[in-house]
C-alpha cells in the first residue's frame, strides 16, 4: 500500500528499465496503454553494457519507430561481419533498407528508446525493486520496495509523492495492480522466479574479461575478432576515444571475482589478435561467465518474460540484444490489442508459439559459433575449417547462416490453409504513394496493402480504425491483398483483392 492506504492501478507493468523493457514500454505507450515501468536501478543510462551491434532485423523495427535514421546517424556501418578465424557474412546482398551491421553502443540505442518512452508517457519508477508478485483472474499485484526516485510521466523530473517513504527517505514498501506485467529484468529475473518458472541451461564459457581502453594503436578493421584454440578476442569502439574488449584465454579460468588487471587483458589479446594495440588507461574492467538458459515458457496466466528474463546466450554474433527488442516488438501490439479489448487475451499466447523457438534458435547458432571459435583439438580445428568452407561456398547455407544472425531469415508459423505468405517478413517495399511501408508502420499501426492507385480505392477499410491501420496500394501492378502486423510480420493474404474478405481479416486481426 501507499502513503494513502491504496492500491495502484496501470494497465501493464513492465519491470526492467533495458533495452528490452524501453522498447515495450514506449509501443504500449504510443498505443494509448497506461504502462509504469519498474527498474531497482537509479535513473542511469551506463555505458558498461555488453552489446554493440544492431542487426538489420532490428533496424528496421527501430525504423518502424523512427529511431533508425537516428542512430544511423551516431553509429557506424559494417558490411562484412566476422565471426571467427575466415568465417565472413557478406552482407551487401540483404534484401533490406539496412544491408550492414550497425556497430553502435547499447547505451546509444538505450538513450534514443528512453526519450521516445519519455514521449509517449511512460511513468517512470526508478529505484524500485519488486519483491513479491501475485496473480488472478482480474490482474496482477507487485509488491515493491522504493527509494522514492519516481521520475513520473515522461517528464524526468523526480517525485516522491504519496510513495510512502518512511523519515530520512527509508525504503518504503507498495502494492502495484495491473492488468498484465512483463518482466524484461534479465538474468536473474526476479519475476521469472515469482511466476515458479526454472531456467534450466549451463555456463557455456567462463572468465570472460571485459575492459573498456584506449588505444595507442587503430586497429584497420571496425570490429576486429579472432580466435585460436588457445583465446579468443574481440575489439569495439565506444566512439568517445575508448574500445571495449572482450577476451577469453583457455588457461586462465578463474572465478568471476578474481582480480583482473590490464597486463592480463593485454595478454589474452595479444594470444588471439597477435598485438595489444598499445592498450593504456583502463577505466573499466570486470569478469563474466556466459550461460545458455531458456525458460520454458514466455507466458504464465497475467506474466509475461522477454528478453534476457527469458532466454540468455553467449555474445558471440551480437544477437543478444537483438533478440531482447525483437520479443518486444512481437509482444507490444498484441498486448496493446488485448488491454483495448480488440482481441481475445488468447492471442498473447502466439507470443510464445513466434517468440520461444527463434530464442531456441539463436541459443544453438550462437553456442555453435562461440564453441568453433574455442576449438583447439585437432578434430575440433578441422571441423571448424570444414564449416567455414561450407557457409562460404554453399550459397544456400550462406543465405541461412545470414539470415539468422541478421534475424532477417526467421518467419511465423501460419495457421493451416493460410495463404503461403502469411507469418513472413515483408522488408521495406515502395508503396504507391511514394511512401515506404516502415514509415507507414509508425505509430504501431497496421498497414494493409491492396492492389490500385490510392484515388481508386473503392471501399473505406480503415473506417473506424484510423488510429491503428493504415490503407496502402502496391507501387507495382501486384494483385495480391497483404495485412501487415505493426510488427512488419504478414498476418493475413489473399491472391484477389474481395472487400469483404478484406473486412473480415481487419474485424479479425485489427479488431
Amino acid at each position: 500500500m501507499n502513503a494513502t492506504g491504496t492500491q495502484d492501478t496501470h494497465s501493464v507493468i513492465v519491470v526492467g528499465a533495458g533495452p528490452t523493457g524501453l522498447l515495450l514500454a514506449g509501443d504500449l505507450a504510443t498505443a494509448g496503454v497506461p504502462v509504469t515501468l519498474l527498474d531497482k536501478r537509479p535513473r542511469e543510462i551506463s555505458n558498461l553494457s555488453r552489446a554493440f551491434v544492431l542487426h538489420a532485423r532490428t533496424l528496421e523495427e527501430l525504423d518502424a519507430r523512427d529511431l533508425a535514421d537516428r542512430l544511423e546517424s551516431v553509429g557506424r556501418p559494417l558490411e562484412n561481419l566476422q565471426l571467427f578465424g575466415r568465417l565472413d557474412l557478406g552482407l551487401d546482398g540483404l534484401r533490406s533498407r539496412f544491408r550492414h551491421v550497425l556497430v553502435i553502443p547499447q547505451y546509444e540505442v538505450e538513450k534514443a528508446l528512453l526519450e521516445r518512452a519519455e514521449r509517449a508517457g511512460v511513468t517512470f519508477r526508478y529505484g524500485t525493486e519488486v519483491t513479491r508478485l501475485t496473480q488472478d483472474a482480474d490482474g496482477v499485484t507487485v509488491t515493491v520496495t522504493s527509494s522514492g526516485e519516481d521520475t513520473g510521466k515522461g517528464t524526468g523530473k523526480e517525485s516522491g509523492e504519496d510513495r510512502g517513504e518512511g523519515s530520512g527517505g527509508a525504503p518504503a514498501t507498495e502494492r502495484l495492480h495491473a492488468s498484465y506485467v512483463v518482466g524484461a529484468d534479465g538474468l536473474h529475473s526476479t519475476v521469472r522466479k515469482a511466476v515458479g518458472l526454472p531456467f534450466p541451461g549451463r555456463a557455456v564459457i567462463r572468465s570472460v574479461v571485459l575492459a573498456d581502453v584506449r588505444l595507442a594503436e587503430e586497429p584497420e578493421a571496425l570490429l576486429t575478432v579472432n580466435a585460436t584454440g588457445k583465446a579468443f578476442a574481440f575489439l569495439a569502439p565506444f566512439g568517445d576515444g575508448y574500445h571495449r574488449v572482450i577476451g577469453w584465454n583457455r588457461d586462465r579460468v578463474v572465478a568471476d571475482h578474481a582480480p583482473l588487471d590490464l597486463d592480463e587483458v593485454k595478454q589474452i589479446t595479444r594470444l588471439a589478435l597477435g598485438r595489444d594495440f598499445g592498450m593504456h588507461d583502463p577505466r573499466w574492467m570486470s569478469r563474466f561467465h556466459s550461460d545458455e538458459r531458456q525458460a520454458p515458457a514466455y507466458r504464465v496466466g497475467r506474466v509475461l518474460l522477454a528478453g534476457d528474463a527469458a532466454h540468455v546466450h553467449s555474445p558471440a554474433g551480437g544477437q543478444g540484444m537483438n533478440t531482447g527488442l525483437q520479443d518486444a516488438a512481437n509482444l507490444g501490439w498484441k498486448l496493446a490489442q488485448v488491454v483495448h479489448g480488440r482481441a481475445d487475451d488468447a492471442l498473447l499466447d502466439s507470443y510464445q508459439t513466434e517468440r520461444h523457438p527463434i530464442g531456441r534458435a539463436v541459443l544453438r547458432s550462437s553456442g555453435g559459433i562461440v564453441r568453433l571459435a574455442m576449438a583447439h583439438r585437432p578434430w575440433s580445428r578441422a571441423l571448424r575449417a570444414a564449416v567455414s568452407g561450407v557457409v562460404d561456398s554453399v550459397a544456400p547455407v550462406r543465405r541461412r547462416a545470414t539470415g539468422q544472425v541478421t534475424g532477417l531469415g526467421y518467419r511465423y508459423p501460419a495457421p493451416r490453409g493460410a495463404h503461403r505468405f502469411t507469418g513472413l517478413r515483408v522488408p521495406d517495399i515502395a508503396l504507391a504513394d511514394g511512401g515506404r511501408l516502415y514509415a507507414s508502420l509508425r505509430g504501431g499501426r497496421f498497414v494493409l496493402i491492396t492492389p490500385g492507385a490510392p484515388e481508386t480505392a473503392a471501399h473505406p477499410y480503415d473506417e473506424g480504425r484510423k488510429d491503428r491501420l493504415a490503407v496502402e496500394h502496391w507501387a507495382s501492378d501486384r494483385r495480391t491483398a497483404v495485412l501487415v502486423r505493426p510488427d512488419g510480420y504478414v498476418a493475413w493474404a489473399s491472391d484477389g483483392a474481395d472487400p469483404a474478405a478484406i473486412e473480415a481479416a481487419l474485424e479479425r486481426h485489427v479488431g
